[in-house]
């Protein structure tokens, strides 16, 4: 369907509009205050409490999302639940960020009575210094706009915008000074994919114990290809009498040893297996065993003990298997 109606010049300015009000924010940011802001959300021994009317509580739910997932522990209230109970919720051991454009909602400067004699920190971020916000909090931070993207200067566009940037950089300045590691994130998102590829290891998928499949060095190539497909893993290992690793035997050196016309009767593994296999530990996340098949093109690692003896094998289908490829 075709339009004479220009959207791409339009939906350009927009972003050049928000990214403007991105930069004009990174210029005048107070270094002060945002230590102070960050201090005080560091020293928080109870939770961050995030309120917001409207659009600013769209993105105060957000802020709140991210801190909590990013190990600085925090929730979102609606200001109006606030007033009708939700008041309950929040403890003197908290601190609160509130947000508003103007700095005047009613919903939530009717607050701040509450928070001042409960001795509760307040974080505000509005878009005057003047606001009422910006004088009855401990530390404002101005995240004002010249213009709305909105043609209209109504909608709230690059106001929310800023106001998002803000909150995702305390939150990541809060994530920096706690240390905060890629583990401790896959804790908070232990559902999803990434919390697999950085909690899972080796040891919770590997084949193990009766699993593993073992021959030894003297066993004849056509007996090792019975125990290659009774385990189903593609390979072998191949263990000396005392049970240590001296090599494996896959598919790919059963190929090989087809190509120069071997007797798969007569021939012992220990003649053309591979001895020098990379070999894995079962502590090692499952995304680093992925990481090194596929820089070796190789589908199977085995993991090996202190004595190394094989403790476990695992190939790509149980990584697919796991959710981590």
């Amino acid at each position: 369907m075709s339009s004479s109606f220009d959207y791409t010049s339009i939906v350009k300015r927009a972003i050049q509009m928000e990214m403007d009000a991105v930069a004009a924010l990174l210029k005048r940011l107070d270094s002060a205050k945002v230590q102070k802001a960050c201090e005080l959300l560091m020293s928080c021994k109870g939770k961050i409490v995030v309120i917001g009317m409207g659009k600013s509580g769209h993105i105060g739910n957000k802020l709140a999302a991210t801190l909590a997932s990013t190990g600085s522990p925090a929730f979102f209230v609606h200001p109006g639940e606030a007033s009708h109970g939700d008041m309950g919720m929040i403890t003197k051991h908290d601190v609160v960020i509130l947000l508003s454009n103007s700095g005047e909602t009613a919903e939530v400067t009717s607050l701040i009575p509450l928070f001042k004699r409960l001795n509760i920190p307040m974080v505000a971020m509005s878009g005057r210094d003047t606001s009422t916000l910006a004088i009855s909090a401990d530390v404002h931070l101005n995240v004002g706009v010249e213009q709305e993207a909105c043609p209209l200067d109504l909608a709230p566009t690059s106001s929310t915008t800023v106001t998002l940037v803000m909150g995702d950089a305390l939150a990541i300045g809060l994530l920096e000074a706690r240390g905060f590691t890629a583990e401790d994130f896959a804790f908070s998102h232990p559902g999803g994919s990434l919390g697999r590829k950085l909690l899972l290891k080796v040891k919770n998928i590997m084949h193990c114990g009766a699993q593993i499949p073992k021959v030894k060095p003297e066993t004849l190539i056509k007996d090792a290809l019975l125990e290659i497909t009774s385990k189903g893993l593609g390979m072998t290992t191949v263990v000396d009498d005392h049970d240590k690793l001296v090599g494996i035997f896959t598919d790919g050196d059963l190929r090989r040893a087809l190509d120069k016309d071997i007797d798969v009767h007569n021939v012992i593994i220990k003649d053309v297996m591979t001895t020098t296999s990379t070999t894995i530990n079962a502590e090692m996340l499952a995304a680093e065993a992925l990481q090194i098949m596929e820089s070796k093109k190789i589908n199977a690692l085995t993991a090996i003990d202190e004595n190394g003896r094989p403790s476990g094998v695992i190939n790509m289908h149980d990584l697919l298997r796991a959710g981590v490829i």
